[in-house]
């Protein structure tokens, strides 16, 4: 492997030196005014940013001599404004809305595939796959995705999407919040950029980094206490992703979770 040997024996690095966290500050920040832009002032203006952001970051490792952890958390950064870049500014009107979803998530699955290809990196490794061990995270995604998409309910409460609710749907959503958010999700955010992080400061600032990006990435929602939410549900997901050395549980809870969310509670708990 060229950046982590074995993910429960990651290589010992030296301690990062005030530019290299100033590189990666200056990102995560960076992240942060794009995506607060984007959701709250102007979307053309945080499609720009996200690709300046880009642009930059590569061009600053291009031309700076980092230690590879900084390299890698920088190039698994760009992954952030890439996303945004894509997923904002494709022309997805020509979709059919009930394949939205899918297509948009696309998108980030294919920088991340592309990205796990540039740098060699193992696909067993990140997910750490193993039948043996398939049901115990199943069962464990399960536990800890039902009642985190109970309390993201609470504080959201989405309208059904239908008048009544359907076997089919529930199937759909099922196979969308599985394969495409949580899969695409959990892979960017616990298995390339908390896995860098980890490796370059540290498994706490790993894991608190990773779950902060990843509730800036919820702005969109408008809403404080849900930002709260995903910022305690992506430290718990970290936490499992570390503990496990497994994306299978995180991916399995995030999809619970949303399933909850968008297609079980709205229709048992909607007043009528």
């Amino acid at each position: 492997m060229q950046v982590i040997a074995s993910l429960s024996e990651p290589i010992e690095r030296k301690r990062p030196g005030p530019w290299s966290v100033l590189f990666i500050a200056g990102i995560i920040v960076a992240i942060v005014a794009c995506e607060y832009i984007f959701a709250y002032y102007n979307v053309a203006y945080g499609i720009v940013i996200a690709l300046v952001l880009a642009m930059l970051i590569y061009f600053v490792l291009s031309v700076s001599r980092f230690d590879r952890g900084i390299t890698d958390c920088g190039e698994s950064l760009a992954l952030i404004p890439l996303y945004i870049l894509f997923t904002a500014s494709l022309p997805w009107f020509f979709i059919n809305q009930q394949y939205l979803l899918p297509a948009v998530y696309s998108c980030i699955l294919g920088l991340c595939l592309w990205h796990i290809y540039q740098k060699n990196l193992s696909l067993k490794e990140l997910f750490g796959l193993s039948k043996q061990k398939l049901l115990k995270y199943s069962l464990m995604g399960l536990v800890i995705g039902a009642p985190l998409g109970t309390v993201e309910y609470l504080i959201l409460q989405p309208a059904p999407a239908f008048p009544d609710f359907a076997v089919k749907y529930l199937l759909r959503d099922a196979v969308y919040m599985l394969f495409f958010v949580g899969l695409g999700e959990e892979l960017l955010f616990r298995g390339l950029i908390q896995r860098d992080l980890v490796a370059a400061f540290g498994w706490k600032w790993g894991v608190f980094g990773s779950s902060f990006l990843f509730a800036v990435m919820h702005l969109t929602w408008r809403s404080v206490p849900e930002l709260g939410f995903v910022f305690l549900a992506g430290l718990i997901l970290g936490l499992v992703y570390l503990r496990t050395k497994s994306l299978m549980a995180p991916i399995i809870a995030h999809a619970v979770n949303n399933v909850v969310l968008v297609a079980v509670l709205p229709y048992l708990l909607s007043l009528k």
